[in-house]
Protein backbone atom coordinates (compact mmCIF):
# COMPACT_ATOMS: atom_id res chain seq x y z
CA UNK A 1 0.00 0.00 0.00
CA UNK A 2 1.68 3.44 -0.58
CA UNK A 3 1.39 5.74 1.52
CA UNK A 4 -1.44 7.75 2.36
CA UNK A 5 -3.14 6.43 -1.11
CA UNK A 6 -0.33 8.22 -3.36
CA UNK A 7 0.31 6.86 -6.59
CA UNK A 8 3.20 4.01 -7.07
CA UNK A 9 5.40 3.92 -9.89
CA UNK A 10 2.52 2.86 -12.32
CA UNK A 11 0.67 6.22 -11.20
CA UNK A 12 -2.41 4.34 -9.88
CA UNK A 13 -3.02 3.88 -6.26
CA UNK A 14 -5.19 2.00 -3.35
CA UNK A 15 -7.78 4.67 -4.07
CA UNK A 16 -7.50 3.86 -7.86
CA UNK A 17 -10.84 1.56 -9.84
CA UNK A 18 -11.16 -0.89 -12.21
CA UNK A 19 -12.23 1.36 -14.99
CA UNK A 20 -9.22 4.04 -13.68
CA UNK A 21 -6.94 1.41 -14.78
CA UNK A 22 -8.49 0.03 -17.68
CA UNK A 23 -9.08 3.27 -18.93
CA UNK A 24 -8.62 3.42 -23.12
CA UNK A 25 -7.84 0.04 -23.32
CA UNK A 26 -9.61 -1.72 -26.08
CA UNK A 27 -10.20 -5.17 -24.96
CA UNK A 28 -12.23 -6.17 -28.04
CA UNK A 29 -11.08 -9.54 -29.69
CA UNK A 30 -10.27 -11.02 -26.49
CA UNK A 31 -11.72 -13.78 -24.12
CA UNK A 32 -11.40 -13.98 -20.38
CA UNK A 33 -13.13 -16.39 -18.34
CA UNK A 34 -13.59 -14.87 -14.47
CA UNK A 35 -14.30 -17.24 -11.50
CA UNK A 36 -16.70 -16.25 -8.98
CA UNK A 37 -18.04 -13.47 -11.24
CA UNK A 38 -21.61 -13.24 -9.63
CA UNK A 39 -20.79 -11.13 -7.06
CA UNK A 40 -18.31 -8.62 -5.59
CA UNK A 41 -15.03 -8.30 -6.94
CA UNK A 42 -15.29 -10.56 -9.29
CA UNK A 43 -18.69 -9.15 -10.63
CA UNK A 44 -16.95 -5.73 -11.22
CA UNK A 45 -14.48 -7.24 -12.73
CA UNK A 46 -16.44 -9.32 -15.35
CA UNK A 47 -18.05 -5.56 -16.07
CA UNK A 48 -15.24 -3.90 -16.31
CA UNK A 49 -13.85 -6.46 -18.69
CA UNK A 50 -17.00 -6.60 -20.87
CA UNK A 51 -17.06 -2.96 -20.68
CA UNK A 52 -13.60 -3.04 -22.16
CA UNK A 53 -15.19 -5.04 -25.51
CA UNK A 54 -13.87 -8.40 -23.93
CA UNK A 55 -16.31 -11.23 -24.40
CA UNK A 56 -16.15 -12.41 -20.88
CA UNK A 57 -17.23 -16.13 -19.52
CA UNK A 58 -18.53 -15.76 -15.93
CA UNK A 59 -18.11 -19.24 -13.59
CA UNK A 60 -20.36 -18.90 -11.32
CA UNK A 61 -21.98 -21.43 -8.86
CA UNK A 62 -25.46 -19.95 -8.23
CA UNK A 63 -26.22 -20.28 -12.21
CA UNK A 64 -29.98 -17.62 -10.93
CA UNK A 65 -27.35 -14.93 -9.73
CA UNK A 66 -24.92 -15.32 -12.01
CA UNK A 67 -28.14 -14.87 -15.05
CA UNK A 68 -28.82 -11.50 -13.38
CA UNK A 69 -25.73 -10.02 -12.95
CA UNK A 70 -25.10 -11.58 -16.88
CA UNK A 71 -28.59 -9.76 -17.55
CA UNK A 72 -27.41 -6.35 -15.17
CA UNK A 73 -24.23 -6.04 -17.28
CA UNK A 74 -25.82 -5.97 -20.71
CA UNK A 75 -28.72 -3.45 -19.52
CA UNK A 76 -25.62 -1.31 -18.65
CA UNK A 77 -23.52 -1.60 -21.79
CA UNK A 78 -25.67 -3.23 -24.58
CA UNK A 79 -22.58 -4.36 -26.73
CA UNK A 80 -21.31 -6.52 -23.88
CA UNK A 81 -20.72 -10.10 -24.35
CA UNK A 82 -21.37 -11.84 -21.22
CA UNK A 83 -21.80 -15.49 -20.83
CA UNK A 84 -22.07 -17.39 -17.11
CA UNK A 85 -21.40 -21.30 -16.90
CA UNK A 86 -22.19 -23.39 -13.72
CA UNK A 87 -19.12 -23.66 -11.79
CA UNK A 88 -18.67 -25.19 -8.58
CA UNK A 89 -14.93 -24.87 -7.44
CA UNK A 90 -15.31 -27.40 -4.42
CA UNK A 91 -16.25 -30.06 -6.58
CA UNK A 92 -13.55 -31.63 -9.21
CA UNK A 93 -16.64 -33.02 -11.08
CA UNK A 94 -18.10 -29.51 -11.83
CA UNK A 95 -14.45 -27.93 -12.54
CA UNK A 96 -14.35 -30.53 -15.51
CA UNK A 97 -17.69 -29.96 -16.85
CA UNK A 98 -16.89 -26.16 -16.91
CA UNK A 99 -13.56 -26.73 -18.52
CA UNK A 100 -15.10 -29.39 -21.03
CA UNK A 101 -17.71 -27.05 -22.16
CA UNK A 102 -15.97 -24.41 -22.37
CA UNK A 103 -13.37 -25.74 -24.65
CA UNK A 104 -16.22 -27.54 -26.89
CA UNK A 105 -17.66 -24.60 -27.50
CA UNK A 106 -14.81 -23.26 -29.83
CA UNK A 107 -13.99 -20.52 -27.90
CA UNK A 108 -10.40 -19.28 -27.43
CA UNK A 109 -9.47 -18.44 -24.09
CA UNK A 110 -7.08 -15.13 -23.84
CA UNK A 111 -7.27 -14.23 -20.20
CA UNK A 112 -8.13 -16.46 -17.52
CA UNK A 113 -8.98 -14.95 -13.93
CA UNK A 114 -8.47 -17.11 -10.76
CA UNK A 115 -10.76 -14.94 -9.00
CA UNK A 116 -13.12 -16.85 -6.65
CA UNK A 117 -12.74 -17.63 -3.24
CA UNK A 118 -14.04 -18.55 0.33
CA UNK A 119 -12.51 -16.98 3.29
CA UNK A 120 -11.61 -18.48 7.29
CA UNK A 121 -14.35 -20.94 6.89
CA UNK A 122 -14.86 -23.35 10.12
CA UNK A 123 -13.37 -27.06 9.14
CA UNK A 124 -15.24 -28.82 6.68
CA UNK A 125 -14.12 -31.08 3.60
CA UNK A 126 -14.70 -30.50 -0.32
CA UNK A 127 -16.99 -32.66 -2.15
CA UNK A 128 -13.68 -34.49 -3.13
CA UNK A 129 -12.68 -34.70 1.18
CA UNK A 130 -10.32 -32.03 0.79
CA UNK A 131 -9.98 -29.37 3.46
CA UNK A 132 -12.89 -27.02 1.83
CA UNK A 133 -10.38 -23.64 1.97
CA UNK A 134 -7.46 -25.63 -0.27
CA UNK A 135 -9.93 -27.10 -2.05
CA UNK A 136 -11.97 -24.31 -3.79
CA UNK A 137 -9.20 -21.44 -3.54
CA UNK A 138 -6.34 -23.55 -4.90
CA UNK A 139 -6.95 -26.74 -5.78
CA UNK A 140 -10.27 -25.78 -8.18
CA UNK A 141 -8.45 -23.16 -9.96
CA UNK A 142 -5.21 -25.63 -10.33
CA UNK A 143 -7.36 -27.89 -11.75
CA UNK A 144 -9.47 -25.28 -13.95
CA UNK A 145 -6.23 -23.89 -14.97
CA UNK A 146 -5.02 -27.54 -16.16
CA UNK A 147 -7.33 -28.00 -17.57
CA UNK A 148 -7.57 -24.48 -19.76
CA UNK A 149 -4.13 -24.24 -20.44
CA UNK A 150 -3.77 -26.11 -24.01
CA UNK A 151 -6.63 -23.80 -24.86
CA UNK A 152 -4.76 -20.62 -24.11
CA UNK A 153 -1.78 -22.02 -25.53
CA UNK A 154 -3.30 -22.33 -29.22
CA UNK A 155 -4.81 -19.08 -28.38
CA UNK A 156 -1.76 -17.52 -27.83
CA UNK A 157 -0.07 -19.01 -30.58
CA UNK A 158 -2.58 -18.32 -33.28
CA UNK A 159 -3.49 -15.10 -32.07
CA UNK A 160 -0.02 -14.03 -31.53
CA UNK A 161 -1.81 -12.02 -28.22
CA UNK A 162 -0.15 -12.43 -24.84
CA UNK A 163 -2.39 -14.69 -22.47
CA UNK A 164 -2.67 -13.73 -18.86
CA UNK A 165 -3.17 -16.28 -16.30
CA UNK A 166 -4.22 -13.34 -12.69
CA UNK A 167 -4.54 -15.52 -9.36
CA UNK A 168 -6.46 -13.36 -7.12
CA UNK A 169 -4.49 -14.08 -3.81
CA UNK A 170 -4.14 -12.10 -0.55
CA UNK A 171 -1.51 -10.20 1.97
CA UNK A 172 -2.92 -12.98 4.14
CA UNK A 173 -0.57 -15.56 2.82
CA UNK A 174 1.89 -14.00 4.99
CA UNK A 175 -0.03 -15.69 7.85
CA UNK A 176 0.10 -19.69 7.23
CA UNK A 177 1.11 -22.32 8.97
CA UNK A 178 4.98 -22.41 10.19
CA UNK A 179 5.74 -25.10 7.38
CA UNK A 180 4.06 -22.37 4.93
CA UNK A 181 1.86 -25.59 3.11
CA UNK A 182 1.24 -28.60 5.30
CA UNK A 183 1.12 -31.48 2.78
CA UNK A 184 0.73 -34.28 5.57
CA UNK A 185 -1.74 -32.55 7.56
CA UNK A 186 -4.57 -31.12 4.92
CA UNK A 187 -6.89 -32.33 6.59
CA UNK A 188 -5.84 -32.42 9.81
CA UNK A 189 -9.22 -31.14 11.98
CA UNK A 190 -7.67 -31.19 15.51
CA UNK A 191 -4.85 -29.03 14.42
CA UNK A 192 -6.90 -26.83 12.05
CA UNK A 193 -7.21 -22.99 12.36
CA UNK A 194 -9.19 -21.07 10.08
CA UNK A 195 -6.67 -18.29 9.82
CA UNK A 196 -3.88 -20.10 9.11
CA UNK A 197 -5.71 -22.28 6.12
CA UNK A 198 -6.98 -19.10 4.43
CA UNK A 199 -3.14 -18.13 4.57
CA UNK A 200 -2.44 -21.39 3.53
CA UNK A 201 -4.57 -21.53 0.66
CA UNK A 202 -3.35 -17.67 -0.89
CA UNK A 203 0.09 -18.92 -0.39
CA UNK A 204 -0.73 -21.33 -2.74
CA UNK A 205 -1.90 -19.33 -5.29
CA UNK A 206 1.29 -17.15 -5.31
CA UNK A 207 3.07 -20.45 -5.80
CA UNK A 208 0.95 -21.75 -8.41
CA UNK A 209 1.38 -18.78 -10.37
CA UNK A 210 5.49 -18.80 -10.02
CA UNK A 211 5.87 -22.45 -10.90
CA UNK A 212 3.59 -21.79 -14.00
CA UNK A 213 5.50 -18.55 -14.38
CA UNK A 214 8.85 -20.87 -14.76
CA UNK A 215 7.54 -24.19 -17.19
CA UNK A 216 5.97 -21.28 -19.50
CA UNK A 217 8.83 -19.77 -20.05
CA UNK A 218 10.42 -23.40 -20.48
CA UNK A 219 8.17 -23.84 -22.79
CA UNK A 220 8.69 -20.86 -24.58
CA UNK A 221 5.01 -19.38 -24.54
CA UNK A 222 3.94 -16.68 -24.40
CA UNK A 223 1.53 -16.43 -21.53
CA UNK A 224 2.28 -14.55 -18.06
CA UNK A 225 0.93 -15.74 -14.80
CA UNK A 226 0.92 -13.41 -11.76
CA UNK A 227 -0.81 -13.08 -8.34
CA UNK A 228 -2.31 -10.47 -6.69
CA UNK A 229 -4.09 -9.00 -3.69
CA UNK A 230 -6.79 -6.96 -4.18
CA UNK A 231 -6.92 -5.63 -1.06
CA UNK A 232 -9.17 -5.40 1.54
CA UNK A 233 -12.43 -5.40 0.51
CA UNK A 234 -15.99 -4.96 1.83
CA UNK A 235 -17.65 -8.19 0.51
CA UNK A 236 -19.84 -11.29 1.74
CA UNK A 237 -16.20 -12.68 2.04
CA UNK A 238 -16.12 -11.82 5.64
CA UNK A 239 -19.33 -13.46 7.14
CA UNK A 240 -17.54 -16.83 8.50
CA UNK A 241 -14.69 -14.44 10.85
CA UNK A 242 -17.93 -13.77 13.44
CA UNK A 243 -18.88 -17.12 14.47
CA UNK A 244 -21.62 -16.75 15.37
CA UNK A 245 -22.62 -12.72 14.67
CA UNK A 246 -21.71 -10.69 17.47
CA UNK A 247 -21.61 -7.06 18.31
CA UNK A 248 -18.21 -7.20 16.72
CA UNK A 249 -19.29 -8.25 13.61
CA UNK A 250 -21.70 -5.01 13.28
CA UNK A 251 -19.22 -3.25 14.43
CA UNK A 252 -16.46 -4.30 12.31
CA UNK A 253 -19.19 -3.77 8.77
CA UNK A 254 -19.55 -0.25 9.98
CA UNK A 255 -16.01 0.73 10.43
CA UNK A 256 -15.07 -1.33 7.04
CA UNK A 257 -17.47 0.85 5.55
CA UNK A 258 -14.98 3.96 6.17
CA UNK A 259 -11.31 1.81 5.53
CA UNK A 260 -12.14 -0.76 3.12
CA UNK A 261 -11.68 -0.82 -0.52
CA UNK A 262 -15.26 -0.47 -2.50
CA UNK A 263 -15.62 -3.56 -4.93
CA UNK A 264 -14.67 -0.80 -7.91
CA UNK A 265 -11.55 -0.36 -5.87
CA UNK A 266 -11.10 -4.16 -5.26
CA UNK A 267 -11.29 -5.52 -8.64
CA UNK A 268 -8.92 -2.57 -9.67
CA UNK A 269 -5.34 -4.74 -9.21
CA UNK A 270 -6.89 -7.32 -11.01
CA UNK A 271 -8.15 -5.61 -14.01
CA UNK A 272 -4.55 -3.83 -14.22
CA UNK A 273 -2.31 -6.97 -14.13
CA UNK A 274 -5.21 -8.49 -16.68
CA UNK A 275 -5.36 -5.69 -19.38
CA UNK A 276 -2.61 -3.14 -19.04
CA UNK A 277 0.11 -2.35 -21.10
CA UNK A 278 2.56 -2.17 -18.05
CA UNK A 279 2.22 -5.48 -17.01
CA UNK A 280 3.11 -7.01 -20.50
CA UNK A 281 5.79 -9.85 -20.37
CA UNK A 282 5.71 -9.29 -16.64
CA UNK A 283 5.58 -12.96 -14.87
CA UNK A 284 6.07 -14.68 -11.73
CA UNK A 285 5.38 -11.46 -10.09
CA UNK A 286 2.88 -10.16 -7.20
CA UNK A 287 0.88 -6.81 -7.02
CA UNK A 288 -1.19 -4.51 -4.68
CA UNK A 289 -2.67 -1.51 -5.17
CA UNK A 290 -1.92 -2.18 -8.80
CA UNK A 291 1.82 -0.99 -8.61
CA UNK A 292 4.12 -4.02 -7.60
CA UNK A 293 4.48 -5.63 -4.33
CA UNK A 294 6.47 -7.78 -2.03
CA UNK A 295 5.53 -11.10 -0.84
CA UNK A 296 7.25 -13.24 1.90
CA UNK A 297 10.19 -15.65 1.54
CA UNK A 298 8.30 -18.33 1.57
CA UNK A 299 6.03 -17.65 -1.38
CA UNK A 300 9.37 -17.14 -3.87
CA UNK A 301 10.44 -20.68 -2.55
CA UNK A 302 10.66 -22.60 -5.99
CA UNK A 303 11.01 -25.70 -4.65
CA UNK A 304 8.06 -25.38 -2.51
CA UNK A 305 6.57 -24.44 -5.14
CA UNK A 306 7.08 -27.32 -7.52
CA UNK A 307 6.44 -29.58 -4.19
CA UNK A 308 3.34 -27.92 -4.34
CA UNK A 309 2.69 -28.93 -8.12
CA UNK A 310 3.34 -32.28 -7.93
CA UNK A 311 0.81 -32.62 -4.76
CA UNK A 312 -1.74 -30.99 -6.85
CA UNK A 313 -0.95 -32.66 -9.38
CA UNK A 314 -1.21 -36.29 -7.36
CA UNK A 315 -5.08 -35.23 -5.85
CA UNK A 316 -6.45 -34.38 -9.28
CA UNK A 317 -5.22 -37.22 -10.88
Amino acid sequence: MWLFGRPGPSGFSQYSTAEQVTHGIDASGLTAIVTGGSSGVGRETARVLALRGAHVVMGVRNMAAGKQVQEAIVKEIPTAKVDAFELDLNSMASVRKFASDFNSSGHSLNLLINNAGIMMTPFMLSKDNIELQFATNHLGHFLLTHLLLDNMKKTARKSKKEGRIVNVSSEAHRITYPEGIRFDKINDEKQYSKYQAYGQSKLANILHANELTRQLKEEGIEITANSLHPGVVSTNLFRHIFTPPSFAEGFVSKLSNLLLKNVQQGAATTCYVALHQQVKGVSGEYFSDSNLAKTTDVAKDMDLAKRLWEYSINLIK
